[in-house]
């Protein structure tokens, strides 16, 4: 079952842009990136699919309501709310809401502006 939900298509997700910061002139070699947050719901069901990873985009999530599950490594985490999973070079993960409520995060990450 859990192979057949990471080749699902993301359903039942609505992501908010909330605010970027141009990181070029404030840390050196960072030209072209951006630090960026966002808001990120999960409606009961919903998946953030399919499998991918965050090479070169590395975050961090927190979540505000209901419960994320994580799935990486063929294991599932459940977080939330508060402190949620860092993103990193070797993450390699899908999520899914199990729970009753909308699950709502706030992910920030660097990314490329180009």
């Amino acid at each position: 079952m859990g192979v057949e939900k990471a080749e699902q298509e993301t359903k039942g997700v609505t992501v908010e842009l909330l605010a970027t910061v141009d990181l070029a002139g404030e840390i050196d070699g960072m030209e072209g990136r951006q630090l960026r947050m966002r808001m990120v719901t999960i409606e009961p069901g919903g998946v953030f699919g399919p499998l991918h990873d965050h090479a070169g985009r590395p975050g961090t999530v927190y979540i505000l309501q209901g419960t994320i599950t994580d799935h990486r490594d063929g294991v599932a985490t459940e977080y939330g709310p508060g402190v949620g999973w860092p993103e990193d070079r070797n993450t390699n993960h899908w999520l899914e809401n199990r729970g009753p409520v909308p699950a709502v995060e706030i992910s920030v990450d660097i990314v490329s502006s180009r």
